[in-house]
This record gives C-alpha cells, structure tokens and sequence, in this order.
C-alpha cells in the first residue's frame, strides 16, 4: 500500500504544477496559486505514512544525524513521508514563485523553466528564480490581458 501511496502522492500535486506552468494566463490558476490548501490532500498522505513510523520520524528530527535519517528512510512509510513532505513543501514554494512572479511582471514565459526545474530539482529551481527576481524593480508590473475573458489586468 505505502508503494500506491508514494505514487499517488506527486499525481495529487501536479494538477497544479500544470495550470502554473502550461495556463499561467488564467485567473484560475492565480485563485489555485494563492491558495494553501492545495497541499491538504498530500498532507493527508503524510499523514497516513507518518503516524506508522512516528518514533522513528521523531527521533530522525529531534536528534538528527545522518544514520538516524537513512534508517527512517529504509522504512517504506518513513520514505513515503519524506517524499509527501518534499512534494507539498515544493508546491508550496512553486505557489511563491508563480504569485511573485506575476507580482513583478514577470513573463509566464520566462517562470516556466523554473518552476519545471522546482517540480525536479527545488533548490536549483529556486535559485534561478531569484536570480530572476534580483533583476526585477519592486514596483515594476506589467499589464496583460486574462485569457479567459480578455480584459486587461495587473501582471
């Protein structure tokens, strides 16, 4: 069961990743964007994952060293966890960065690389996005037209 869970887990995320990366035009994507419940139903995996191997999870973050890690990690629900907790964390950062983005004026065009290497590879696609959003002034937005109904509105 851990196994489906596992495999479950990133398809219950990527729903959004999709609308972010493929409609990021669309005002329901900003609306699913802003909302943190997205990662409610990964977090129930967790959840179900996480309560199995509770003392070993504890103990793995409480006194944490590299063996007590890779021995909850030998545990299918304790690697389970972990992946459920990496896949809603990343979500969450790849919200950030979708909504900040479209605050600066970024163009859709120029976040989808990042937001495709933050689904693979986080702490690679959140330093391209800085480094994208160091080279924004603050103030700076732009103006674009929904593409669901045509009506010009703030970048």
């Amino acid at each position: 069961m851990t196994g489906a869970l596992f495999e479950i887990t990133f398809l219950l995320a990527a729903p959004f990743w999709l609308l972010m990366i493929f409609a990021p035009g669309r005002r329901v994507t900003a609306r699913v964007a802003a909302s943190p419940l997205t990662v409610l139903p990964v977090l129930v995996l967790y959840a179900v994952m996480a309560v199995p191997v509770f003392p070993e999870l504890w103990t793995a973050v409480s006194s944490p060293d590299i063996d007590t890690f890779r021995d909850l990690t030998v545990l299918a629900n304790g690697a389970g966890a972990v992946w459920a907790q990496i896949i809603a964390w990343d979500l969450l950062l790849g919200q950030w960065m979708f909504l900040e983005a479209r605050r600066l004026g970024v163009s859709p065009y120029l976040m989808g690389p990042p937001l495709v290497l933050t689904v693979l590879l986080s702490p690679v696609g959140l330093v391209v996005f800085l480094a994208i959003r160091a080279t924004r002034k603050p103030g700076a937005r732009l103006v674009r037209r929904d593409a669901e109904d045509g009506a010009a509105v703030p970048g």
